[in-house]
């Protein structure tokens, strides 16, 4: 048995609640845990309640972690377990925090997949093709990824990605204004039919605009 000889409020924030047994730091706690607990000064603990008090601690570090992690975008749940691993977090300990984060809706890859696409389309389109792979290389199941970029138009995408690179290129050369713009729809993912269609689509309308403006 073990008996708490102290428990103490933690400096920086009060939130957690430092826990010495026989007049040595153990461990810390939330202070909610510890009301929940009960525990108090002169209460003896056996073998296992340490255990399971220090297994809490563990888990509440790694879930306090993650909702950190994710205070910056969603995130897919591959890429939260990843990240979890790294900071040398155990794996009871990242599957109970993720439970929990899936529970509370903070961890859906349906939601987060849906995201990312519409982050794309909004500030850089670019081809089903190529939003697909950046989904799977973020642990993105393929199912979730088939549901979610398949309504994708790659013809709209292609021109709204180009617009703005087409009107800063010069309309005096199309071999150069093509090359350019192709290249650029290329890094997008876009296909060949996809590019040529979009380029020559791009070139007549920006040469009507400059023609109406003359």
């Amino acid at each position: 048995m073990s008996r708490i000889t102290a428990i103490r409020t933690g400096r920086k924030t009060g939130k957690r609640v430092n826990i010495f047994l026989d007049s040595r730091f153990a461990f810390s706690l939330e202070a909610e845990a510890v009301v929940e607990q009960g525990l108090r000064v002169d209460q003896e603990l056996s073998e296992d309640q340490v255990t399971a008090l220090a297994r809490t601690e563990r888990h509440s570090r790694c879930f306090n972690a993650a909702t950190r992690f994710l205070t910056y975008r969603p995130r897919s749940e591959s890429e939260l377990r990843e990240r979890l691993y790294k900071r040398g977090f155990s794996e009871d300990g990242i599957e109970a925090a993720i439970a929990r984060l899936k529970d509370q809706g903070f961890v859906d890859d349906v939601a987060f997949a849906r995201f990312w696409k519409e982050n794309r389309d909004s500030f850089s389109p670019r081809s089903q093709w190529l939003t697909g792979l950046e989904l799977k290389k973020k642990g993105v199941a393929a199912d979730v990824i088939d549901e979610v970029v398949r309504d994708t138009d790659d013809g709209d995408s292609a021109y709204r990605a180009a617009l703005d690179k087409a009107h800063r290129l010069p309309l005096s050369d199309y071999e150069i204004f093509r090359r350019r713009l192709g290249e650029f729809l290329k890094r997008r993912g876009f296909s060949y039919d996809v590019i040529s269609r979009t380029v020559r689509r791009l070139w007549q309308e920006l040469k009507t605009e400059g023609q109406a403006e003359a």
